[in-house]
């Protein structure tokens, strides 16, 4: 494999997995080679061949470079092993959850008197509970109806397959007005809907970073008595933001909110979180199986956890997200979300002064939309073909990790746009340009041109 100076392998997948054969050519040997040999082997091959999220020309997707200590902090529950589905397995493990999530709980539904919260894998763990819980709630209210659930375009696709998982119908979808969810249309279709609804809303979308206008929404659920859920999977992190929580109001009053800190949190993969107004509701998530809550052990004392999780042997993934807390404080995350933020600015300020460049919009939280000006010149469909192009290429060099998404312009035509997502706090000016002169220069490669 050829030695990279970027932030993805050179080659691409094919060249990736040939380096990795070559290194690793049995993955079921017959005789083993020994620790030091296997691990020479195997992980120098994996790091080369792996995409660094720390590196400023990673700006793909809603995956940041974890923090040191979150990694540090990981590996030691590693090394613990714990499992959560019991107390004998996990000891203080479950004391470091429990607080944990009991205090995100509080900071989120501010206005209850008895929140809870469950740790996940991630949003779409996040919005599967949250759509069980209310699909569970809607059976026990409402003579086993199930709820309606509706949910804008620009909703994660994640609400689709949770509604899929639970026998639910296919979500209603509410278009949106600036990539926002709009009101007037969601009022329309709650009104014509008899049933138990289930209205989801983004805080941070993820092809624009747009958050739905919370509080109305907050309020058409009341007037229509629906349950409301909110993806805050990217933007939730503003909360602990003085300069960026406004953006959230109106969350406080939703029954359920999905978290992801491996996002602005700054953790490494799992670090999801699904908050509830009402302890009442995680309890309909309650099992039992003797051998891990048996009655008379919880009764004498011993904390029953298999109703705190869809799964059963799971990692003290809250280890990582509590040691960060206590290391930075609600400020130090904040500062991260600000940081991230004001480096957007940057890039849409550097994007829309360049007349080689067309940004879509300003950016919201920290997703940037841009692409070529030759991209808008050549005319659709062959702007969008440039762009697909340039990504790419910059990703087959090894040069750039730069998302997409497929979104209509200010006239409304569909466009193929290049994004970044900026999670990286430590970027810098200069490495902005860096990253805008590669797109540039890979706009007039021969392979990008010849497509006009």
């Amino acid at each position: 494999m050829v030695r990279r100076s970027g932030p993805a392998p050179v080659g691409g997948p094919g060249d990736t997995s040939s380096e990795l054969a070559r290194q690793w050519p049995d993955p079921l040997p017959q005789r083993g080679i020994g620790a030091e040999k296997a691990i020479d082997a195997l992980l120098p091959a994996v790091a080369a061949g792996a995409v660094d999220p720390s590196h400023p020309r990673c700006v793909a997707h809603l995956h940041a470079p974890p923090f040191a200590l979150a990694v540090a902090s990981d590996l030691a529950a590693g090394v613990f092993n714990p499992s959560l589905d019991s107390w004998d397995q996990a000891g203080a493990s479950v004391d470091v959850e429990t607080r944990l999530c009991r205090s995100i709980a509080e900071l989120v539904h501010s206005d209850e008197p008895d929140p809870d919260a469950l740790v996940t894998t991630g949003a779409t763990e996040s919005n599967l509970v949250a759509m069980l819980v209310a699909r569970e709630r809607s059976k026990s209210m409402s003579e086993g109806a199930m709820p309606v659930v509706f949910c804008a375009e620009s909703a994660h696709h994640s609400a689709q397959r949770a509604a899929w998982i639970l026998e639910l119908e296919r979500p209603r979808i509410i278009p949106t007005v600036e990539g926002r969810m709009d009101t007037l249309a969601l009022d329309a279709a709650l009104a014509a809907e008899s049933r138990p609804c289930l209205v989801i809303a983004t805080a941070g979308t993820t092809d624009r970073g747009r958050l739905d206008p919370l509080e109305s929404v907050a309020s058409l659920c009341r007037k229509h008595g629906a349950r409301f859920h909110v993806d805050a999977a990217y933007g939730g992190c503003a909360l602990f933001s003085d300069h960026h929580a406004h953006a959230l109001a109106g969350v406080e009053t939703a029954d359920s909110v999905a978290f992801d800190f491996h996002k602005f949190g700054g953790q490494p993969l799992a670090a999801g979180m699904v908050t509830f107004a009402r302890s009442e509701d995680t309890a309909l998530l309650s099992v039992s199986a003797d051998y891990l809550n048996a009655d008379d052990d919880s009764e004498a004392g011993l904390p029953d956890l298999l109703g705190r999780s869809l799964r059963t042997s799971r990692r003290p993934d809250a280890l990582k997200l509590a040691v960060t807390l206590l290391a930075l404080g609600r400020e130090g995350l904040g500062a991260t979300v600000d940081r991230c933020c004001e480096i957007a600015r940057s890039a849409a300020h550097l994007i829309d002064a360049d007349p080689e460049l067309t940004l879509m919009e300003a950016p919201e939280l920290s997703t940037v939309l841009f692409r070529p000006a030759l991209a808008d010149r050549a005319g659709e469909p062959a702007g969008s073909h440039i762009t697909a192009e340039i990504r790419r290429s910059l990703l087959a060099n090894g040069d750039a990790v730069l998302g997409r998404a497929s979104l209509p312009d200010q006239e409304h035509t569909p466009k193929v746009w290049l994004k970044l997502t900026l999670l990286n706090p430590h970027l810098t000016t200069l490495e902005l340009e860096d990253l805008l002169s590669l797109v540039k220069s890979a706009t007039h490669r021969p392979s990008a041109a010849a497509v006009t």
